[in-house]
Protein backbone atom coordinates (compact mmCIF):
# COMPACT_ATOMS: atom_id res chain seq x y z
CA UNK A 1 0.00 0.00 0.00
CA UNK A 2 1.39 3.43 -1.00
CA UNK A 3 1.02 5.27 2.24
CA UNK A 4 1.15 8.90 0.75
CA UNK A 5 -1.33 7.76 -1.29
CA UNK A 6 -3.34 6.48 0.86
CA UNK A 7 -3.27 9.94 3.45
CA UNK A 8 -3.84 11.85 -0.12
CA UNK A 9 -6.78 10.17 -0.75
CA UNK A 10 -8.38 10.60 2.54
CA UNK A 11 -7.19 14.08 3.44
CA UNK A 12 -7.72 16.16 0.47
CA UNK A 13 -10.30 17.93 -1.35
CA UNK A 14 -12.08 19.76 1.44
CA UNK A 15 -14.60 21.78 1.08
CA UNK A 16 -13.45 25.72 0.43
CA UNK A 17 -14.61 27.08 -2.60
CA UNK A 18 -12.38 30.46 -3.52
CA UNK A 19 -15.01 31.66 -6.09
CA UNK A 20 -16.46 35.33 -6.33
CA UNK A 21 -19.94 33.38 -7.62
CA UNK A 22 -22.28 31.21 -5.87
CA UNK A 23 -23.84 28.01 -7.02
CA UNK A 24 -27.59 28.49 -9.07
CA UNK A 25 -28.71 25.58 -7.19
CA UNK A 26 -29.09 24.69 -3.30
CA UNK A 27 -25.87 22.20 -2.87
CA UNK A 28 -26.48 19.09 -1.57
CA UNK A 29 -25.02 18.57 1.40
CA UNK A 30 -23.73 14.91 1.86
CA UNK A 31 -22.63 14.77 5.43
CA UNK A 32 -23.59 12.60 7.96
CA UNK A 33 -21.44 15.09 11.03
CA UNK A 34 -19.43 18.10 11.17
CA UNK A 35 -15.80 19.33 11.92
CA UNK A 36 -14.78 21.87 14.46
CA UNK A 37 -11.41 23.59 15.19
CA UNK A 38 -11.74 23.30 18.91
CA UNK A 39 -14.03 22.41 21.79
CA UNK A 40 -15.44 25.75 22.81
CA UNK A 41 -16.32 25.82 18.84
CA UNK A 42 -18.61 23.02 19.52
CA UNK A 43 -20.05 23.63 23.31
CA UNK A 44 -21.10 27.41 20.69
CA UNK A 45 -23.00 25.29 18.41
CA UNK A 46 -24.67 22.92 21.02
CA UNK A 47 -25.62 25.95 23.71
CA UNK A 48 -27.17 27.90 20.37
CA UNK A 49 -24.49 30.87 20.86
CA UNK A 50 -23.55 30.48 17.03
CA UNK A 51 -24.97 28.97 14.35
CA UNK A 52 -23.67 25.35 12.92
CA UNK A 53 -24.06 22.05 12.68
CA UNK A 54 -23.24 18.94 14.60
CA UNK A 55 -24.70 15.52 13.44
CA UNK A 56 -27.22 15.14 10.37
CA UNK A 57 -29.58 13.61 12.33
CA UNK A 58 -30.82 16.76 13.85
CA UNK A 59 -29.64 19.22 12.04
CA UNK A 60 -28.37 19.92 7.72
CA UNK A 61 -28.21 22.85 5.82
CA UNK A 62 -30.24 20.91 3.12
CA UNK A 63 -32.74 20.27 5.33
CA UNK A 64 -32.90 23.83 6.75
CA UNK A 65 -33.34 24.85 3.28
CA UNK A 66 -36.43 22.86 2.36
CA UNK A 67 -37.82 23.91 6.06
CA UNK A 68 -37.48 27.77 4.95
CA UNK A 69 -39.24 27.32 1.55
CA UNK A 70 -42.01 25.23 3.18
CA UNK A 71 -42.13 27.51 6.12
CA UNK A 72 -42.89 30.78 3.31
CA UNK A 73 -45.26 28.40 1.49
CA UNK A 74 -47.20 27.44 4.47
CA UNK A 75 -46.80 30.89 6.62
CA UNK A 76 -45.64 28.68 9.35
CA UNK A 77 -43.38 30.20 12.32
CA UNK A 78 -41.50 26.97 11.94
CA UNK A 79 -40.98 23.03 9.88
CA UNK A 80 -39.57 20.26 10.92
CA UNK A 81 -38.79 17.66 8.18
CA UNK A 82 -38.92 13.61 8.24
CA UNK A 83 -38.04 10.57 5.86
CA UNK A 84 -41.61 9.60 4.91
CA UNK A 85 -45.10 11.33 6.00
CA UNK A 86 -45.92 8.29 8.25
CA UNK A 87 -42.61 9.56 10.45
CA UNK A 88 -44.05 12.48 10.32
CA UNK A 89 -47.13 11.75 11.10
CA UNK A 90 -45.97 9.60 14.18
CA UNK A 91 -44.19 12.27 15.79
CA UNK A 92 -46.31 14.81 15.75
CA UNK A 93 -48.70 12.62 17.88
CA UNK A 94 -45.76 11.49 20.33
CA UNK A 95 -44.33 14.44 21.10
CA UNK A 96 -47.65 15.49 21.91
CA UNK A 97 -49.32 12.60 24.06
CA UNK A 98 -48.33 10.73 27.61
CA UNK A 99 -49.43 7.55 28.65
CA UNK A 100 -53.34 7.64 29.65
CA UNK A 101 -54.18 10.72 27.12
CA UNK A 102 -56.73 10.60 24.67
CA UNK A 103 -56.78 11.21 21.16
CA UNK A 104 -59.89 11.92 18.91
CA UNK A 105 -59.94 11.13 15.42
CA UNK A 106 -61.97 11.04 11.88
CA UNK A 107 -63.00 7.47 11.11
CA UNK A 108 -61.41 8.36 7.36
CA UNK A 109 -58.04 8.50 7.12
CA UNK A 110 -55.01 7.07 5.34
CA UNK A 111 -54.68 3.58 6.19
CA UNK A 112 -51.55 4.07 7.94
CA UNK A 113 -52.45 6.81 10.20
CA UNK A 114 -55.70 4.66 11.10
CA UNK A 115 -53.33 1.80 11.45
CA UNK A 116 -51.18 3.70 14.05
CA UNK A 117 -54.15 5.57 15.57
CA UNK A 118 -55.94 1.93 16.62
CA UNK A 119 -53.22 -0.80 16.87
CA UNK A 120 -49.84 1.12 17.58
CA UNK A 121 -50.75 3.60 20.12
CA UNK A 122 -52.53 0.87 22.31
CA UNK A 123 -48.98 -0.06 23.86
CA UNK A 124 -48.40 3.25 24.79
CA UNK A 125 -51.82 3.31 26.47
CA UNK A 126 -53.49 6.25 24.62
CA UNK A 127 -56.92 5.55 23.72
CA UNK A 128 -58.26 6.57 20.72
CA UNK A 129 -61.72 7.10 19.85
CA UNK A 130 -62.75 7.32 15.93
CA UNK A 131 -65.66 9.28 14.83
CA UNK A 132 -68.15 10.27 11.94
CA UNK A 133 -66.19 13.84 11.86
CA UNK A 134 -68.83 15.11 9.59
CA UNK A 135 -71.82 13.89 11.56
CA UNK A 136 -71.19 13.11 15.01
CA UNK A 137 -71.14 15.86 17.86
CA UNK A 138 -67.12 15.94 18.21
CA UNK A 139 -67.89 18.09 21.60
CA UNK A 140 -69.07 15.34 22.98
CA UNK A 141 -66.03 13.04 22.13
CA UNK A 142 -64.06 15.14 23.70
CA UNK A 143 -62.77 14.68 27.69
CA UNK A 144 -61.07 15.66 30.23
CA UNK A 145 -57.59 14.11 29.23
CA UNK A 146 -58.28 14.50 25.38
CA UNK A 147 -55.53 16.02 24.06
CA UNK A 148 -55.69 15.87 20.36
CA UNK A 149 -57.92 15.78 16.99
CA UNK A 150 -56.90 14.60 13.91
CA UNK A 151 -58.24 14.96 10.68
CA UNK A 152 -57.70 15.36 7.45
CA UNK A 153 -58.12 18.42 5.15
CA UNK A 154 -59.67 16.03 2.44
CA UNK A 155 -59.96 13.04 3.23
CA UNK A 156 -58.59 9.92 1.80
CA UNK A 157 -60.23 8.14 0.05
CA UNK A 158 -63.71 10.05 0.01
CA UNK A 159 -62.54 13.59 -0.96
CA UNK A 160 -64.99 14.77 2.36
CA UNK A 161 -64.37 18.39 3.46
CA UNK A 162 -65.47 19.59 6.52
CA UNK A 163 -65.46 22.84 8.79
CA UNK A 164 -61.78 23.17 9.96
CA UNK A 165 -62.99 26.33 11.75
CA UNK A 166 -65.47 25.53 13.65
CA UNK A 167 -63.58 22.31 15.01
CA UNK A 168 -60.41 24.10 15.55
CA UNK A 169 -62.58 26.90 17.95
CA UNK A 170 -64.09 23.99 19.55
CA UNK A 171 -61.34 22.34 20.33
CA UNK A 172 -59.42 24.90 21.66
CA UNK A 173 -61.83 26.38 24.16
CA UNK A 174 -61.40 22.79 25.45
CA UNK A 175 -57.70 23.49 25.44
CA UNK A 176 -57.32 20.59 22.63
CA UNK A 177 -54.45 20.08 19.80
CA UNK A 178 -55.57 19.82 16.53
CA UNK A 179 -53.83 18.32 13.73
CA UNK A 180 -54.49 18.27 10.32
CA UNK A 181 -53.20 15.66 7.32
CA UNK A 182 -52.94 18.51 4.34
CA UNK A 183 -51.90 16.07 1.94
CA UNK A 184 -54.23 15.74 -0.39
CA UNK A 185 -54.71 19.82 -0.75
CA UNK A 186 -51.06 21.32 -0.34
CA UNK A 187 -50.70 24.22 0.50
CA UNK A 188 -51.37 25.56 -2.82
CA UNK A 189 -55.44 24.74 -2.21
CA UNK A 190 -55.72 25.04 1.41
CA UNK A 191 -53.52 26.22 4.59
CA UNK A 192 -55.20 24.55 7.78
CA UNK A 193 -52.78 27.21 9.89
CA UNK A 194 -54.68 30.09 8.62
CA UNK A 195 -57.87 28.21 9.61
CA UNK A 196 -56.97 27.55 13.07
CA UNK A 197 -55.00 24.04 12.93
CA UNK A 198 -51.98 23.24 15.45
CA UNK A 199 -50.10 20.99 13.42
CA UNK A 200 -49.83 20.87 9.82
CA UNK A 201 -48.64 17.43 8.55
CA UNK A 202 -47.40 15.87 5.00
CA UNK A 203 -46.86 13.12 3.19
CA UNK A 204 -44.22 15.09 0.85
CA UNK A 205 -43.51 11.89 -0.97
CA UNK A 206 -47.01 12.97 -2.73
CA UNK A 207 -47.76 16.39 -4.35
CA UNK A 208 -44.94 18.32 -2.38
CA UNK A 209 -42.47 16.36 -4.59
CA UNK A 210 -44.85 15.35 -7.20
CA UNK A 211 -42.42 13.28 -9.12
CA UNK A 212 -42.80 9.69 -7.33
CA UNK A 213 -38.78 9.62 -6.48
CA UNK A 214 -38.79 10.79 -3.11
CA UNK A 215 -39.82 9.44 0.66
CA UNK A 216 -40.42 12.60 2.76
CA UNK A 217 -42.63 13.99 5.51
CA UNK A 218 -43.12 17.50 6.81
CA UNK A 219 -44.47 19.36 9.94
CA UNK A 220 -45.28 22.69 10.43
CA UNK A 221 -46.74 24.91 13.52
CA UNK A 222 -45.70 27.30 16.04
CA UNK A 223 -42.03 27.56 17.41
CA UNK A 224 -42.89 26.03 20.45
CA UNK A 225 -45.30 23.06 19.19
CA UNK A 226 -42.19 22.40 16.28
CA UNK A 227 -40.07 22.06 19.41
CA UNK A 228 -41.34 19.79 21.31
CA UNK A 229 -41.80 17.59 17.61
CA UNK A 230 -38.47 17.75 16.80
CA UNK A 231 -37.13 17.23 19.87
CA UNK A 232 -38.86 13.71 19.80
CA UNK A 233 -37.80 13.14 16.53
CA UNK A 234 -34.34 13.76 17.29
CA UNK A 235 -34.33 11.07 19.33
CA UNK A 236 -36.57 8.14 17.86
CA UNK A 237 -34.12 9.14 14.54
CA UNK A 238 -37.04 9.38 11.23
CA UNK A 239 -34.15 11.79 9.44
CA UNK A 240 -34.66 13.18 6.04
CA UNK A 241 -31.73 12.28 3.90
CA UNK A 242 -30.12 15.19 2.35
CA UNK A 243 -29.85 13.88 -1.39
CA UNK A 244 -33.99 13.91 -0.50
CA UNK A 245 -34.07 17.53 0.87
CA UNK A 246 -32.54 18.57 -2.12
CA UNK A 247 -34.73 16.73 -4.40
CA UNK A 248 -37.54 18.06 -1.96
CA UNK A 249 -36.64 21.40 -2.31
CA UNK A 250 -36.53 21.77 -5.88
CA UNK A 251 -39.90 20.15 -6.34
CA UNK A 252 -41.77 22.86 -4.30
CA UNK A 253 -40.13 25.23 -7.05
CA UNK A 254 -42.85 24.30 -9.66
CA UNK A 255 -45.53 22.74 -6.88
CA UNK A 256 -48.29 25.52 -7.44
CA UNK A 257 -47.82 25.47 -11.16
CA UNK A 258 -48.17 21.48 -11.27
CA UNK A 259 -51.32 21.55 -8.35
CA UNK A 260 -53.16 23.79 -10.97
CA UNK A 261 -52.79 21.42 -14.03
CA UNK A 262 -53.49 18.19 -11.76
CA UNK A 263 -56.35 19.64 -10.27
CA UNK A 264 -58.12 20.99 -13.48
CA UNK A 265 -57.36 17.77 -14.79
CA UNK A 266 -59.21 15.99 -11.98
CA UNK A 267 -62.64 18.25 -12.65
CA UNK A 268 -62.73 17.44 -16.13
CA UNK A 269 -62.03 14.01 -15.58
CA UNK A 270 -65.00 13.94 -12.19
CA UNK A 271 -67.24 15.83 -14.73
CA UNK A 272 -66.82 12.88 -17.81
CA UNK A 273 -67.35 10.30 -14.55
CA UNK A 274 -70.31 11.79 -13.35
CA UNK A 275 -72.29 11.52 -16.26
CA UNK A 276 -70.85 7.82 -17.35
CA UNK A 277 -73.58 4.93 -16.71
CA UNK A 278 -71.02 2.57 -15.60
CA UNK A 279 -70.06 5.05 -12.50
CA UNK A 280 -72.59 5.01 -9.54
CA UNK A 281 -71.30 7.99 -7.76
CA UNK A 282 -67.96 10.37 -8.11
CA UNK A 283 -66.29 11.85 -5.06
CA UNK A 284 -64.96 15.48 -5.76
CA UNK A 285 -65.41 18.80 -4.25
CA UNK A 286 -64.69 20.76 -7.23
CA UNK A 287 -68.01 19.41 -9.21
CA UNK A 288 -71.01 21.32 -8.23
CA UNK A 289 -73.22 19.05 -7.46
CA UNK A 290 -70.62 17.62 -4.54
CA UNK A 291 -72.24 18.52 -1.04
CA UNK A 292 -68.69 20.27 -0.15
CA UNK A 293 -68.77 22.21 -2.71
CA UNK A 294 -69.36 25.23 -1.34
CA UNK A 295 -67.80 25.00 2.19
CA UNK A 296 -64.28 24.17 -0.11
CA UNK A 297 -64.89 27.08 -1.74
CA UNK A 298 -65.10 29.23 1.63
CA UNK A 299 -62.01 26.96 2.71
CA UNK A 300 -59.36 27.01 -0.26
CA UNK A 301 -57.28 29.78 -1.35
CA UNK A 302 -57.93 29.08 -4.74
CA UNK A 303 -60.04 28.36 -7.31
CA UNK A 304 -58.77 24.49 -7.62
CA UNK A 305 -59.90 21.68 -5.96
CA UNK A 306 -56.57 19.14 -5.81
CA UNK A 307 -56.02 16.10 -8.55
CA UNK A 308 -57.56 13.09 -6.45
CA UNK A 309 -60.77 12.18 -6.59
CA UNK A 310 -62.52 8.60 -6.41
CA UNK A 311 -65.46 6.63 -7.60
CA UNK A 312 -67.82 3.71 -7.14
CA UNK A 313 -68.17 1.27 -10.11
CA UNK A 314 -71.32 -0.85 -11.02
CA UNK A 315 -70.56 -3.78 -10.75
CA UNK A 316 -68.32 -3.33 -7.14
CA UNK A 317 -65.05 -4.64 -6.47
CA UNK A 318 -65.07 -7.31 -9.95
CA UNK A 319 -65.53 -3.70 -11.64
CA UNK A 320 -62.41 -2.13 -10.16
CA UNK A 321 -60.59 -5.38 -10.70
CA UNK A 322 -61.63 -5.27 -14.48
CA UNK A 323 -61.10 -1.60 -14.86
CA UNK A 324 -57.53 -2.12 -13.81
CA UNK A 325 -56.52 -4.80 -16.22
CA UNK A 326 -58.08 -3.13 -19.10
CA UNK A 327 -56.45 0.32 -18.67
CA UNK A 328 -53.63 0.88 -21.34
CA UNK A 329 -50.89 3.06 -19.77
CA UNK A 330 -52.67 4.08 -16.31
CA UNK A 331 -50.66 2.23 -13.92
CA UNK A 332 -52.38 0.50 -10.61
CA UNK A 333 -50.52 2.13 -7.87
CA UNK A 334 -50.72 2.03 -4.01
CA UNK A 335 -49.88 5.65 -3.96
CA UNK A 336 -50.23 8.87 -5.53
CA UNK A 337 -49.89 12.54 -6.88
CA UNK A 338 -47.57 11.86 -9.78
CA UNK A 339 -47.02 13.13 -12.92
CA UNK A 340 -48.71 10.46 -14.62
CA UNK A 341 -52.03 9.51 -13.98
CA UNK A 342 -53.09 6.33 -11.86
CA UNK A 343 -55.38 4.36 -10.04
CA UNK A 344 -55.95 2.43 -6.93
CA UNK A 345 -58.25 0.24 -5.32
CA UNK A 346 -58.46 1.35 -1.21
CA UNK A 347 -59.74 -2.15 0.15
CA UNK A 348 -56.93 -3.27 -1.33
CA UNK A 349 -53.61 -1.07 -0.64
CA UNK A 350 -54.51 2.47 1.44
CA UNK A 351 -57.14 0.66 3.74
CA UNK A 352 -56.74 -3.18 3.60
CA UNK A 353 -56.44 -3.26 7.12
CA UNK A 354 -59.48 -2.24 7.71
CA UNK A 355 -62.28 -4.72 8.75
CA UNK A 356 -65.41 -5.44 6.86
CA UNK A 357 -67.10 -3.43 9.58
CA UNK A 358 -64.83 -0.22 9.53
CA UNK A 359 -65.34 -0.14 5.89
CA UNK A 360 -68.84 0.19 5.96
CA UNK A 361 -68.68 2.47 9.37
CA UNK A 362 -66.17 5.22 7.15
CA UNK A 363 -68.42 4.34 4.06
CA UNK A 364 -65.79 3.35 1.53
CA UNK A 365 -67.25 0.65 -0.55
CA UNK A 366 -65.76 -2.22 -2.20
CA UNK A 367 -66.23 -0.79 -5.74
CA UNK A 368 -64.41 2.10 -4.75
CA UNK A 369 -61.65 3.05 -7.33
CA UNK A 370 -59.24 6.15 -6.29
CA UNK A 371 -57.57 7.97 -8.95
CA UNK A 372 -54.62 10.51 -8.86
CA UNK A 373 -55.11 12.25 -11.77
CA UNK A 374 -52.13 13.10 -13.95
CA UNK A 375 -50.49 16.21 -15.60
CA UNK A 376 -51.45 14.80 -19.44
CA UNK A 377 -53.57 15.82 -21.84
CA UNK A 378 -57.06 15.43 -20.20
CA UNK A 379 -58.18 14.40 -23.78
CA UNK A 380 -55.92 11.67 -23.16
CA UNK A 381 -56.97 10.72 -19.89
CA UNK A 382 -60.25 10.62 -20.39
CA UNK A 383 -60.44 8.42 -23.64
CA UNK A 384 -58.45 5.77 -21.67
CA UNK A 385 -60.68 5.81 -19.17
CA UNK A 386 -63.60 5.35 -21.37
CA UNK A 387 -61.75 2.24 -23.56
CA UNK A 388 -61.64 0.68 -20.32
CA UNK A 389 -65.12 1.35 -19.06
CA UNK A 390 -66.41 0.34 -22.16
CA UNK A 391 -65.13 -3.52 -21.45
CA UNK A 392 -66.85 -4.17 -18.08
Amino acid sequence: MNKDIMTKAVRLGEYSPKSISTPKTVPIYMSSSYAFETVDDLEDVYSGKEEGYVYSRVGNPGQDTLKAVMAGIEDGEDVEVYSSGMAAIAMSIMANVSAGDHIVASNVLYGGSYSLLKEELKRFDVEVSFIDIENDDIAASIKDNTKILYMETISNPLMEVVDIREICNMCHEKGVKVIIDNTFATPSICQPLKHGADIVVYSATKYLCGHSDVMAGIVIGDKETVAKIRYTGSLLGPTMSPFDSWVLTRSLRTLDLRVKKHSENALELAKYFENHEKVEKVYYPGLESSKYHELSKELFNTDHFGGMLSVDLVGGEQAVCDIIEHLESIKFVPSLAGVATSVSFPVRTSHRALTDEELKESNISKGLLRISTGLENISDIIGEFDRALAKL
